[in-house]
C-alpha cells in the first residue's frame, strides 16, 4: 500500500547536499526488484576514488550526523536516525515503522464499520492478522520499494538512508521486497479461509494495493511523477485499501462505503503534499511534478488544505443527509482544530512547522476516520 514517503506521520526535514569531493555515484538504471541478480551484492556506494563496488563494505555515510543520531528515530526510519551497519537494524528502517499507524488505523475502522466485530479472541486473532498485513509487510513492502526506486534522489534530499549511502546491498534490498510482498498476500489468502470468503477479496485488495505500490514508484509509470495522481493514489493506499480489508474481514463490502472511503482519500491526498514541501530541491532535480514544484509552495499550500478540509466537509454532509446529524455533528466538531492548526502551523511554513502540524492536526483526522466508520455501521 502506498508510502507516505513519506508517509502520513513521517514527519521529518532535509539536510543539504554533500560537497562535490564527498558526492557519492549512484547506479542510474537499475535492476528491477522483480528481476534478482545472481552475481554478488554490490554495494550502492562507491569512494571518491576508483573502487571495486564489490569490496565496499557498509559503513556510516560521513553525510549524516552520526554522533548525534537517535536509534529511535532510526528504527522508525526517520531523519535525525543514528547510522547503522547492522542489517537487521536496517531492514526495519526502511520499512519505515512510522507509517504503519495508518493503515493499522485503517483496519480499526473497516472492522468498525462492518457492524459485526466482536470482542472475541478469535475476532481480535483476525484483526491482529490483517493489521501485521497492511502495515509490517505490505506497508513495509510500499516502502522499501519506494526507496529503491527513490535512491536518486535521496541522494539529493538525504543521502545518508539505507540504500544511497550504501550501507545496505542491491540483492539484500530485492530479497527484503519479495518476502515482504509474499508475506502480505500470504496473510491475505489466509485471512480470505479463516472468513469463509467464497471470492479472496482481501488476498485481490492485497494483491492491487501492491501493485498500486510498485506503480507508484516505479518507471515507466512512476505515478508519483504526478502530483495528483500520486497522492491520490498515496491517499486511497493509506485510507481506503486498509478500511476494505477490515470492513471485508468482518462483514461485507459494499459500493457505498468504497465510493466514500474514495471521497475520503482526498483528504489524504492533502496529507501526502504536505510531505512534498521538504523535498521540493530533490523533486526538481529529478523532473518529478510534485505539487510544489508545479504549482509553487504558497498555491500548493491552500491545494493542500483545501483537500484535507473540503473532503472532511463533504464526508459531514453526506452523513448529515443519511439522517445521522449527530455523527455529522462530531466530525465537524473534529475539523475546527485542524483548521485552527493549519493557520498555526502549516500555512506560516510547512517546512519548519511541519512536525508540529501534522503531530497536532492528525489525531483529530483519523479520528474523524473511526466516527465516519461507525456512523456507517448503523
Amino acid at each position: 500500500m502506498a508510502t507516505m514517503s513519506s508517509s502520513l506521520l513521517n514527519t521529518i526535514t532535509s539536510l543539504s547536499n554533500p560537497t562535490s569531493s564527498n558526492r557519492r555515484r549512484i547506479h542510474h538504471s537499475p535492476p528491477s526488484p522483480f528481476s534478482l541478480s545472481t552475481s554478488r551484492s554490490r554495494r550502492l556506494t562507491i569512494k571518491a576514488t576508483e573502487t571495486d563496488a564489490n569490496e565496499v563494505k557498509a559503513k556510516a555515510p560521513e553525510k549524516a550526523p552520526a554522533a548525534s543520531g537517535s536509534g529511535f528515530n532510526q528504527i522508525l526510519g526517520i531523519k535525525g536516525a543514528k547510522q547503522e551497519t547492522d542489517i537487521w537494524k536496517i531492514r526495519v528502517q526502511l520499512t519505515k515503522p512510522v507509517t504503519w499507524p495508518p493503515l493499522i488505523w485503517g483496519v480499526v475502522c473497516g472492522a468498525a464499520a462492518s457492524g459485526n466485530f466482536h470482542w472475541t479472541v478469535e475476532d481480535v486473532a483476525k484483526s491482529i492478522v490483517c493489521m501485521l498485513m497492511s502495515g509490517p509487510f505490505l506497508t513495509g513492502y510500499t516502502q522499501t520499494i519506494n526507496d529503491w526506486y527513490d535512491r536518486d534522489i535521496d541522494a539529493i534530499n538525504e543521502p545518508y538512508r539505507p540504500i544511497p549511502s550504501g550501507a545496505i546491498s542491491e540483492n539484500e534490498v530485492i530479497t527484503q521486497i519479495w518476502v515482504l510482498f509474499l508475506g502480505g498476500i500470504g496473510l491475505a489468502g489466509i485471512l480470505d479461509v479463516w472468513a469463509g470468503h467464497k471470492f479472496p477479496t482481501i488476498f485481490y485488495l492485497a494483491l492491487g494495493g501492491s501493485l498500486l505500490s510498485y506503480i507508484y514508484s516505479a518507471p515507466p509509470l512512476k505515478l508519483k511523477q504526478n502530483g495528483w495522481i500520486g497522492n491520490f493514489a498515496l491517499g486511497a493506499s493509506y485510507i481506503s485499501l486498509p478500511w476494505w480489508a477490515g470492513q471485508a474481514l468482518f462483514g461485507t463490502l459494499t459500493p457505498d462505503i468504497v465510493v466514500l472511503t474514495l471521497l475520503y482519500s482526498m483528504a489524504g491526498l492533502g496529507i501526502a503534499i504536505v510531505n512534498d514541501f521538504k523535498s521540493v530541491e530533490g523533486d526538481r532535480k529529478m523532473g518529478l511534478q510534485s505539487l510544489p514544484v508545479a504549482f509553487g509552495e504558497e498555491t500548493a499550500k491552500w491545494i493542500c488544505v483545501a483537500a484535507i478540509d473540503i473532503t472532511q466537509l463533504s464526508v459531514a454532509g453526506y452523513l448529515l443527509g443519511s439522517g445521522k446529524p449527530y455523527y455529522a455533528l462530531a466530525l465537524v466538531a473534529l475539523i475546527a482544530p485542524q483548521i485552527f492548526f493549519q493557520f498555526k502551523y502549516f500555512l506560516k511554513d510547512p517546512v519548519k512547522y511541519d512536525v508540529k502540524y501534522q503531530a497536532s492536526a492528525q489525531p483529530f483526522l483519523v479520528l474523524g476516520l473511526l466516527v465516519t466508520a461507525l456512523a456507517t455501521s448503523h
